[in-house]
């Protein structure tokens, strides 16, 4: 399946820190809503940041590191367990669409917007699906350490690479969902290199060691010989096919007794307006870098206002 139809922008990567980048995302959100384009786009952290999941427990995080390593944390709206965002280490997009157009069933939609993140996977030679069989949880605050399933986790490996290994494949991306104002926002997390003891480290006694780390989490860089720009350009490369067809075929649907109603314009060097930035400079102050917001524990277990949790929407 391709995008949905209409009118989309291409934002491509930025470094921002981690709070500006989640507001840009809500944004992104309030202005599809209003009639505005829909936004796909890559980013990176700068500087390095630990996100934490929508329920997720302060108390797991090590806040004494993060503040001496000097890395941020916010809050996602998504759930899940934490992330630890590596500037160079971790490539990131989103997709932001209106919810009317695209499937209302969690996995299904999940699925459809998974897709150009598997073709930039393809684009780069590597070779990347969901998991086959389960995995089982190595440690629940972490996302890169939970259970994986097969209807959402990524996984990649060398194929038939043989050896004590055998076709061992790793997590390589975490993604998750939610839906807010009329929109749908996916947004994830591609590991380029793994900085095991970092990511670890964001965590308050994490049962697991850098090599357990290692184990379960693979990057890129280890699978291919390849610069981080490579692959932030096959994403990118990959979310512009997903919305206009290959070739741009979509853009130029004037096929005899069509309708147009399959027909995307895309701006491929698409920006945020005065407007929108001034109001994820909001967000940042009154909820991303707030203390209440990214230091308490908002449901309390219960599902958010939102439709965020657990389970299927991260993957």
């Amino acid at each position: 399946m391709s995008a949905p139809a209409g009118d989309w922008r291409l934002i491509r990567e930025e470094s921002r820190p981690g709070p500006m980048q989640m507001a840009l995302d809500e944004v992104a959100a309030e202005t599809v809503a209003a009639g505005g384009p829909a936004t796909v786009r890559t980013y990176r952290w700068d500087p390095s940041c630990l996100t934490l999941g929508y329920r997720q427990d302060p108390a797991t995080v090590d806040w004494a590191f993060c503040e001496r390593e000097g890395i941020d944390v916010t809050r996602r709206q998504t759930g899940g367990g934490g992330i630890y965002h590596d500037t160079r280490g971790d490539v990131a997009y989103s997709i932001v669409v209106p919810a009317a157009d695209v499937p209302g069933e969690l996995l299904d939609c999940y699925h459809l917007l998974c897709e150009p993140v598997l073709d930039a996977f393809d684009r780069l030679g590597l070779d990347a699906g969901y998991v086959e069989e389960g995995v089982p949880e190595l440690y629940h605050p972490a996302c890169y350490l939970r259970e994986l399933h097969p209807a959402h986790d990524v996984v990649a490996g060398r194929s038939g690479d043989g050896g004590e290994s055998g076709d061992r494949r790793r997590k390589i991306a975490g993604n998750a969902q939610y839906r807010k104002r009329d929109a749908v926002i996916q947004h994830g997390s591609l590991t380029f290199s793994v900085e095991a003891e970092r990511h670890l480290g964001t965590f308050a006694d994490p049962p697991v060691t850098a090599d357990g780390f290692r184990d379960r989490v693979v990057g890129m860089d280890e699978l291919a010989d390849l610069d981080r720009a490579d692959a932030v350009t096959a994403v990118e490369e990959a979310l512009v096919a997903w919305v206009v067809g290959e070739g741009g075929d979509r853009e130029n649907d004037d096929r005899e007794g069509g309708d147009g109603s399959g027909r995307v314009a895309l701006g491929r060097d698409g920006s945020w307006t005065d407007a929108e930035l001034r109001r994820a400079e909001e967000l940042v102050e009154t909820k991303y870098r707030d203390e209440e917001w990214v230091r308490s524990r908002p449901g309390k277990g219960k599902e958010n206002e939102n439709g965020n949790g657990d389970g299927a929407e991260t993957g």
